[in-house]
């Protein structure tokens, strides 16, 4: 039996990769109540203040990623990656930590890197289907990849691949009755409802899309709950009107949310593929075409050949959009098969099957 161990997590940037190493961190917790956990993020990142507000101690560095333009901030981050390497090793010989894990983002790069220098046993978890530079690089130094999604032999090596899905949000495994979500945000429990999420800061061209549809879901029957993110709740909360349009900047209870739902628009970043998957309800994705490698695309089209889920491109919405989505509602069959095949990706274990690797490596 493990105990007093003591184990490092670095990851962050953005929900996708901090969530995930979270709820690692609290299958950790869960199965070794002593282990001493200490997270590393960047200092002026969202990780900064999700983590902390999870119950963990995190450490900050002085990093970023680099921009796809020239910028002062390229020209800076020769001298953050020097500084941040330093950082690490500090941070390193202070915690002394037994294990490393890393989820990806800007942090998880010098402190992996120097994990892996000082031997340190090590894995990183990769949640997309098109792996971010950092999890690359740090491929060719850890024990051991954890992965989301099949195929991934194109980008790691095949020995150090082990297939376990992305961790989530344990709340999410919660059933809640339906009637009663679409009451408590006063719709009619009786008529369907279209959940639009794209993100916590929301997405400027979904909440577009939205906006010049509101009069095509009325007349589809369909109510609307709206998550249009933080930076335009002033904008787009005009149209709440208490009843058949619920206009939200952020939901923190989203098992709630989705069990209002009965057809749900999204952004396709690995947090919310995992999330989707576990919710199993027909799904149109919406792909951020602004994120590296095109990433949200190529999760979105694993989903797609699996017959899981529906995508459109932000190219292609005004031409598609409409046609899609009454394809969809008025099809019981394909909502039917693309729930079914939804729910046979979903991974429900992904955390604790984390740790499990975790247990095995610690254990050599």
């Amino acid at each position: 039996m493990m105990t007093n161990k003591r184990i490092i997590i670095s990851g962050g940037g953005t929900g996708g990769h901090i969530f995930p190493a979270i709820a690692i961190a609290d299958a950790l917790k869960q199965r070794w109540p002593d282990v001493d956990l200490l997270f590393v993020g960047a200092s002026n990142r969202m990780e900064m203040q999700k983590v902390p507000a999870a119950g963990y101690r995190i450490k900050g560095l002085w990093i970023s990623g680099l921009q796809r333009r020239l910028t002062i901030k390229n020209l800076l981050f020769p001298l953050k990656l020097v500084v941040s390497l330093i950082q690490s090793y500090v941070v390193l010989l202070k915690f002394k930590p037994d294990f490393a894990l890393g989820t990806g983002g800007f942090a998880s790069g010098p402190l992996l890197y120097a994990a892996t220098q000082r031997n340190i046993p090590s894995l990183i978890q990769e949640q997309n289907s098109f792996p971010g530079i950092t999890n690359k690089f740090l491929s060719k130094r850890v024990e051991l990849i954890c992965v989301a999604y099949k195929n991934m032999t194109r980008f790691f090596p095949e020995s150090k691949l082990v297939f376990t899905g992305n961790p989530v949000r344990k709340n999410l495994t919660v059933q809640i009755d339906s009637v009663q979500s679409k009451t408590s945000y006063g719709f009619n429990p009786s008529a369907p409802v279209l959940f639009i999420v794209g993100g916590s800061l929301g997405s400027k061209r979904i909440n577009e899309l939205i906006q010049d549809k509101i009069l095509f879901f009325k007349e589809s029957n369909y109510q609307i709950l709206w998550q249009c993110g933080e930076l335009y709740s002033a904008q787009y909360g005009i149209y709440d009107n208490g009843a058949s349009i619920r206009v939200v900047d952020f939901i923190k209870d989203m098992s709630s949310a989705y069990a209002a739902a009965d057809v749900i628009i999204s952004r396709a970043g690995a947090l919310a593929v995992s999330e989707l998957c576990l919710i199993a309800k027909p799904v149109i994705f919406i792909p951020s075409p602004n994120v590296a490698e095109d990433h949200q695309t190529k999760n979105a089209q694993s989903l797609v050949a699996e017959g899981a889920a529906l995508m459109i491109e932000e190219r292609k919405l005004d031409s598609e959009f409409e046609r899609q989505f009454l394809n969809l509602i008025s099809d019981t069959e394909l909502q039917r098969n693309l729930s079914a095949n939804m729910k046979k990706l979903a991974k429900a274990d992904a955390a604790e099957r984390i740790v499990d690797e975790i247990e095995k490596l610690l254990a050599r």
